[in-house]
């Protein structure tokens, strides 16, 4: 139960927005029927294994890793923590005075966040990250959930603009470069927006829906400096893991790297749709394959490298789930 001071409504109030906005993901999963949510999520996965088994066979698909260069992959996978290492630093950045020297336990809690948003389903795996950040550095869920919006807006914000300046499009070269001048403004134009709307007056008796905007705005970055740096090291993390995963899906299909970084950005933006499989089992494939259908990749063979790439993600994220287990120093609080 959380006390509040004799009379002081203002207080009560942001409180029940805090809790608001923390409840308006959790209300959206529990939208869908519990039965239905864990139908899909079997059902997807279970038909990406019958998929695979038919189309290709388990053992042919999985043979390519027997002819990988182990010295490629152990940098792949070196450069994949580096990612996980800057998200930590992003976040770090961020809440800096909050969390004061403890970036080892940013790294922590960024393997644990990562661990939980690639293996559970439909996305709940980012209710772990208001959690972990109050169990760890006692950050609020109203100061911690617009960060992870933030955060998030970024990211496909990043994504966008890497799929519009590095890959080939229909509508052209210079369509795409237009296009991304537009774009590329956009975060430093909401934040000047949410200047404007910041310096607004409060009133006691606001609509919720006002005081819930008013609340998230307060939690995103106050100035230009902590602007400037969230943006900056979200651009270098998607840049080294696109990279990466782009040159991951390339020992499995014979596509340039256009086209791996088309599949590797497509894939990993099928995080964001409302219903994905067990550890984004199927809808990750799918997206892959999308990806590389323009560049003349076969369904069949797609499959095959999307599968692996898959896997080459997965076991990244079991190990840094597991490698989180020693870094940094949970505090311990009453």
């Amino acid at each position: 139960m959380v006390a509040f001071p004799v009379g002081s409504k203002i207080s009560e109030r942001r409180a029940r927005v805090t809790l608001s906005a923390g409840n308006v993901r959790s209300s959206l999963i529990s939208s869908i029927p519990k039965p239905l949510r864990l139908a899909v999520t079997v059902g997807l996965f279970l038909a990406l294994v019958a998929a695979v088994q038919f189309t290709v066979g388990w053992p042919a698909l999985l043979r390519p890793w027997a002819e990988a260069p182990v010295a490629g992959l152990l940098l792949a996978l070196a450069l994949t923590f580096l990612s996980y290492g800057l998200r930590a630093i992003r976040l770090y950045a961020y809440f800096r005075t909050e969390i004061g020297t403890g970036w080892p336990l940013s790294l922590r809690l960024m393997l644990q966040h990562n661990l939980y948003n690639n293996l559970l389903p439909m996305r709940t795996g980012e209710i772990s990250f208001p959690v972990l950040m109050a169990r760890y550095f006692a950050i609020p869920l109203g100061r911690s959930l617009p960060a992870l919006l933030w955060f998030r807006l970024l990211d496909l914000h990043t994504l966008a603009l890497l799929v519009l300046i590095a890959l080939p499009l229909p509508w052209g070269r210079t369509t795409s470069l237009i296009v991304a001048l537009l774009v590329l403004p956009l975060p430093w134009i909401m934040l000047q927006v949410t200047h404007v709307l910041r310096r607004r007056p409060r009133e006691d008796d606001e609509p919720r829906w006002r005081a819930w905007l008013q609340h998230l705005l307060e939690g995103l970055p106050q100035g230009p400096a902590l602007f400037w740096s969230s943006w900056f090291w979200t651009a270098v993390n998607w840049i080294v893991k696109m990279l990466v995963f782009a040159w991951v899906l390339g020992r499995f299909v014979e596509v340039p790297l256009a086209g791996a970084l088309m599949g590797a950005i497509t894939g990993d933006l099928t995080s964001i749709l409302p219903v994905n499989g067990l550890a984004g089992a199927g809808t990750y494939e799918a997206g892959v394959i999308a990806g590389l259908l323009p560049y003349g990749i076969d369904a069949k063979v797609g499959l095959t490298a999307a599968v692996n790439l898959h896997l080459f993600m997965l076991a990244a994220t079991l190990l840094g789930g597991a490698a989180s287990l020693i870094v940094g120093k949970v505090p311990e609080r009453g």
